[in-house]
Protein backbone atom coordinates (compact mmCIF):
# COMPACT_ATOMS: atom_id res chain seq x y z
CA UNK A 1 0.00 0.00 0.00
CA UNK A 2 2.79 2.29 0.88
CA UNK A 3 4.47 1.92 -2.27
CA UNK A 4 1.49 2.80 -4.56
CA UNK A 5 1.16 5.96 -2.10
CA UNK A 6 4.80 6.91 -2.90
CA UNK A 7 4.33 6.19 -6.75
CA UNK A 8 1.22 8.60 -6.69
CA UNK A 9 3.18 11.42 -5.04
CA UNK A 10 6.01 11.14 -7.40
CA UNK A 11 3.93 10.81 -9.93
CA UNK A 12 2.13 14.28 -8.97
CA UNK A 13 5.84 15.74 -8.89
CA UNK A 14 6.35 14.61 -11.67
CA UNK A 15 3.40 16.24 -13.42
CA UNK A 16 4.24 19.79 -11.85
CA UNK A 17 7.81 19.49 -12.74
CA UNK A 18 6.40 18.54 -16.74
CA UNK A 19 4.47 21.55 -17.02
CA UNK A 20 6.43 24.17 -14.58
CA UNK A 21 10.22 23.09 -16.02
CA UNK A 22 9.65 24.61 -19.82
CA UNK A 23 7.95 27.79 -17.89
CA UNK A 24 11.32 28.39 -16.18
CA UNK A 25 12.96 27.81 -19.50
CA UNK A 26 10.98 30.06 -21.31
CA UNK A 27 11.34 32.46 -19.02
CA UNK A 28 15.40 32.40 -18.45
CA UNK A 29 15.29 33.15 -22.19
CA UNK A 30 12.66 36.05 -21.51
CA UNK A 31 15.04 37.38 -19.16
CA UNK A 32 17.52 38.61 -22.01
CA UNK A 33 15.50 41.07 -23.30
CA UNK A 34 16.67 44.45 -21.97
CA UNK A 35 14.31 46.20 -19.22
CA UNK A 36 11.29 44.23 -19.73
CA UNK A 37 12.79 40.45 -19.39
CA UNK A 38 13.56 40.62 -16.08
CA UNK A 39 9.95 41.69 -14.58
CA UNK A 40 8.73 38.69 -16.95
CA UNK A 41 11.17 36.14 -15.95
CA UNK A 42 10.20 37.17 -12.50
CA UNK A 43 6.47 36.64 -12.95
CA UNK A 44 6.56 33.19 -14.64
CA UNK A 45 8.97 31.94 -12.12
CA UNK A 46 6.53 33.28 -9.38
CA UNK A 47 3.73 31.64 -11.34
CA UNK A 48 5.77 28.01 -11.49
CA UNK A 49 6.48 28.11 -7.91
CA UNK A 50 3.09 28.13 -7.06
CA UNK A 51 1.72 25.37 -9.10
CA UNK A 52 4.91 23.69 -7.94
CA UNK A 53 3.40 23.82 -4.76
CA UNK A 54 0.07 22.02 -5.83
CA UNK A 55 -0.40 19.18 -3.77
CA UNK A 56 -1.72 16.91 -6.51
Amino acid sequence: MSLLFAMLLLSSCVLTKVVTVPMRVGGAIISVIPVVGEGIDEAIDDTADVIDAIPI
